[in-house]
């Protein structure tokens, strides 16, 4: 339970990782200037540089799509915490506490790895039917 966290924060995460990765990789590629000097320096930065702008552009449009998905998402209050939270689809997880909330009446009172193989089972029967 301590890695799963509510849907929106793990497209913040996976933001915030890209940011990270692309800005690491524009830093070692000046590196390489530093360090190899010359052509091969200047070939490095140039590869570093433009595979880090391509995952700050990534990074920046997972963020715009988060933001887009946080305004449209359901704020309901959590039974545990009592703080409000946002949920995006049926089930979800709070922001604050991690807690299991949903909107589907059958899948109400019950537990984590009820829920998990429940989806499962579901993902599961949706692709082994015929057309």
């Amino acid at each position: 339970m301590l890695l799963k966290s509510s849907k929106i924060n793990e497209f913040r995460l996976w933001g915030l990782l890209l940011t990270m990765i692309g800005m690491g990789l524009m830093i070692l590629g000046t590196a390489g200037v530093v360090f190899l000097g010359g052509q091969a320096g200047k070939i490095i930065a140039g590869i570093g540089l433009v595979i880090g702008l391509f995952s700050m552009l990534g990074s920046m449009g997972i963020y715009f799509w988060a933001g887009m998905m946080s305004t449209s998402a359901v704020q309901v209050d959590c039974p545990e915490c009592h703080k409000m939270t946002k949920m995006l689809g049926k089930t979800d997880r709070c922001m604050f506490c991690k807690t299991i909330l949903t909107m589907d009446a059958s899948k109400a009172n019950i537990t984590a790895d009820e829920l998990e193989l429940a989806q499962q089972h579901s993902s599961s029967g949706s692709q082994s039917k015929p057309m």
